[in-house]
């Protein structure tokens, strides 16, 4: 054993010692609930200096104000203002400033755009050197195309030439392409 572990056990032993050993008897001493009369409102002087003695000076202490009158009713004085306890604190940067002069015309807006190819490619075939491609429209339409047919008064086909088919939006004159997969 080292000398660590004695000095421990014979701690150990001196306090089993007080605790089986030591005084067990109860203070005797109790002490009562006294009864004082209500204090009378005082003004707010911290200490009250009554003549007499050098030595002698009475404390006062000062009654309790209700917390409304001291950070308002919701707490306003803690929170807000300048010698606020919690202040918040705003980490973005300031906006840019307006300027008061127009910095010219707006920007014209974009050209009109194709909307997206409304078809998905079914599939295609070749018959008699002239391709034919197979379109779908939702769910209830289906097309069989060849070069330069019109769909719906909207788009005509210019050009088959697998892996892709050329298409024309026709109301903006805008071309479009679609992927029909490669040769077979």
């Amino acid at each position: 054993m080292k000398r660590q572990h004695v000095i421990m056990g014979l701690a150990l032993a001196g306090a089993a010692a007080l605790v089986l050993f030591g005084d067990r008897q109860a203070a005797s001493d109790v002490s009562e609930a006294v009864e004082r009369k209500p204090a009378a409102p005082r003004d707010d002087a911290a200490l009250a200096v009554k003549p007499g003695k050098p030595g002698d000076k009475e404390v006062t202490i000062l009654a309790l104000r209700p917390r409304a009158e001291l950070v308002g009713e919701a707490g306003e004085a803690v929170f807000d203002g300048g010698e606020a306890v919690f202040l918040s604190q705003n980490w973005n940067p300031p906006p840019p400033k307006a300027s008061l002069q127009p910095s010219g015309p707006p920007p014209p807006p974009p050209a009109p755009m194709a909307p997206a190819m409304p078809f998905t490619y079914i599939g295609k075939a070749v018959g008699g050197g002239v391709w034919e491609v197979f379109l779908s429209r939702g769910l209830d339409k289906t097309y069989v195309v060849r070069e330069h047919t019109i769909i719906d008064g909207v788009y005509r086909v210019e050009k088959i030439t697998p892996p892709s088919m050329t298409m024309t939006y026709l109301p903006l004159n805008q071309v479009q392409q679609i992927n029909i997969g490669a040769l077979d």
